[in-house]
C-alpha cells in the first residue's frame, strides 16, 4: 500500500505539469482564437469593402508596415528576451533590460521610416494612387509603426513570468475595438488610409493597458544599462544584415508583383494572404508559451534537445492537417473572399503552403535567438540568395502561382538551414557548472 502511495506521488509532478500546460495552452489558444477570428473577419470586411484597387493599395502599405517593423527591430526583441531571460525573477534588473531595449528600438525607428516611407510613396504613385491620397496612406502607417515600436518588448516580461491571461485579454480588446473601427468606418469611406488607421489606432490603446502590465514585472523606472545595451548590440550586430536582407525576400511575393505583375496581382496575392491568418494563433503560442520557456532551459544538452525535436514534430503536423484541409475544401476556402478571388483554387493551396513553410522558419529562427544564437549572416544571406537563383532559373515566376512554388523552395531551403544550425548548436552545449 506504501508503495502504491509513493509511486503516485512521485507520478503527481508530471501529472501537474501536463495540466499546467493544458491549462496555459488552452487559455492562450482559446483567446488567440478569438483574436484571430475577429482579425479575419476584419479582414474579410475589408476585402469586401474595399474595391481591388483600394485592396492592392492597401497590401502594399502593410507589407511596408512589416518591413518597417522588422528594420526597427534589427533583432533588439530577440536580444532583450535573451537577456532578460536571464534576470527575469529580479523586477530592477529586468526593468533595466526592457527600458534598455525600448531606447534601442526608439533610435532605430528613426532609420527605419527614412529608408521605408519613399520606397512606399514610389510603390503607391505606380499603381495608380493619386498625390493626395499617397500622403494620406503614408501618414496612416505611422500610428500602427509606433505602436509596433514599443508592444512585443512590453510583452517579454509578461511572457517570461508566464502571466498569459491579462496578455490575452488585452489582445482581445485591442483586436475587437480594431474590428469595431474598421467595420463603422469603412462602410461611410472605404478607402485604404481608414482601413490602416483603423488597425492602428486601437494597437496604441492597447499599448498604453500592456505599460501597466509590464510595469508589475519589469521597473520602467529604472534606467539604460550600457552593459545590457552592449550585449543587446551584440546580438543585433549579427541579425541585422539578415533583417535588412529578409524584409526584402520575405515579402518576395508582393515585392515581384508590384515590379512584374498587375493591381490585380497584388489583391489577389493580399487576400489569400488573410486566409492564413489562423496560423497566427501557432505564432502567438510559441511566442508567449514555448520561446520563453525554450530560452529558460538550463544548459542541459539532452533535455535542449528533446523540446526542440518535439516542438518540430508539433509543427510538421500542424502543417500538415492544415495543408490537408485547404486542398480538400479549396472551394469553401475561397468563398469567404468572394467572387473576386473565386478562381484560385490551386494558388490557395499554395498559399497554404508557403505560409506553414514559413511558419516553421520563423519559430526556428525564434527558437535560436532566444538562446543568443544566431546564424553568421553571410552563410544565411548566401543559401538564400542562391535559393531565389536557382528557383527563378527553373520556375516561371510571371504568374502568382509560380511566385508562390518560388517561396516554397525558399522557404524549405531557410527550414533546412535552421533546422541544422540548431541541432550543431546544441550539439556544442556544455553544461554550466555552479
Amino acid at each position: 500500500m506504501n508503495g502504491r502511495v509513493q509511486s503516485l506521488k512521485n507520478k503527481m509532478p508530471n501529472y501537474s505539469k501536463t495540466f499546467e500546460w493544458i491549462k496555459l495552452i488552452t487559455i492562450t489558444s482559446s483567446a488567440q482564437i478569438i483574436v484571430q477570428l475577429v482579425g479575419l473577419v476584419g479582414g474579410i470586411i475589408i476585402i469586401h469593402l474595399l474595391p481591388t484597387k483600394e485592396y492592392a493599395l492597401y497590401t502594399l502599405a502593410n507589407t511596408m508596415l512589416g518591413t518597417m517593423t522588422v528594420l526597427a527591430d534589427s533583432g533588439i526583441s530577440a536580444g532583450v528576451m535573451a537577456q532578460g531571460a536571464k534576470v527575469w525573477q529580479d523586477r530592477e534588473k529586468l526593468g533595466s533590460v526592457i527600458v534598455t531595449g525600448l531606447e534601442l528600438r526608439r533610435k532605430f525607428a528613426i532609420y527605419s521610416l527614412a529608408i521605408s516611407l519613399p520606397i512606399l510613396f514610389y510603390f503607391l504613385r505606380s499603381h495608380g494612387a493619386g498625390i493626395v491620397f499617397t500622403i494620406l496612406i503614408v501618414l496612416s502607417v505611422i500610428p500602427s509603426f509606433y505602436a509596433a515600436l514599443s508592444d512585443n518588448i512590453l510583452e517579454i516580461a509578461s511572457k517570461l513570468r508566464q502571466d498569459i491571461p491579462r496578455l490575452q485579454k488585452n489582445q482581445i480588446a485591442a483586436g475587437v475595438g480594431r474590428f469595431l473601427l474598421i467595420t463603422a468606418s469603412l462602410f461611410v469611406f472605404p478607402w485604404t488610409f481608414i482601413a490602416i488607421l483603423g488597425n492602428g489606432i486601437p494597437r496604441i490603446w492597447a499599448n498604453m493597458r500592456l505599460k501597466k502590465i509590464s510595469a508589475e514585472y519589469a521597473d520602467p523606472e529604472q534606467k539604460a544599462d550600457p552593459a545590457v545595451r552592449k550585449e543587446i548590440l551584440s546580438v543585433v550586430k549579427r541579425i541585422i544584415p539578415g533583417s535588412i536582407y529578409y524584409c526584402l525576400s520575405g515579402q518576395i511575393t508582393i515585392w515581384i508583383i508590384s515590379i512584374f505583375g498587375s493591381t490585380d496581382n497584388i489583391a489577389q496575392a493580399g487576400a489569400l494572404s488573410r486566409l492564413s491568418m489562423m496560423l497566427t494563433v501557432f505564432t502567438v503560442l510559441n511566442s508567449t508559451l514555448i520561446l520563453p520557456r525554450f530560452a529558460r532551459i538550463p544548459n542541459n544538452r539532452k533535455l535542449i534537445f528533446t523540446r526542440y525535436v518535439q516542438i518540430q514534430l508539433i509543427l510538421i503536423l500542424f502543417s500538415l492537417f492544415i495543408i490537408g484541409i485547404v486542398w480538400l475544401f479549396p472551394a469553401q476556402t475561397l468563398w469567404v473572399l468572394g467572387k473576386h478571388y473565386s478562381n484560385l483554387k490551386t494558388e490557395v493551396v499554395l498559399n497554404i503552403a508557403v505560409s506553414c513553410i514559413n511558419l516553421i522558419a520563423g519559430i526556428c529562427f525564434g527558437l535560436c535567438t532566444a538562446r543568443g544564437w544566431t546564424v553568421n549572416p553571410i552563410l544565411s544571406i548566401s543559401l538564400n540568395i542562391l535559393s531565389i537563383i536557382v528557383g527563378v532559373i527553373f520556375i516561371n515566376i510571371s504568374t502568382l502561382k509560380g511566385v508562390l512554388i518560388l517561396n516554397i523552395f525558399i522557404g524549405s531551403v531557410d527550414v533546412l538551414m535552421y533546422f541544422i544550425y540548431t541541432l550543431l548548436k546544441i550539439r556544442a552545449v556544455k553544461p554550466a557548472y555552479t
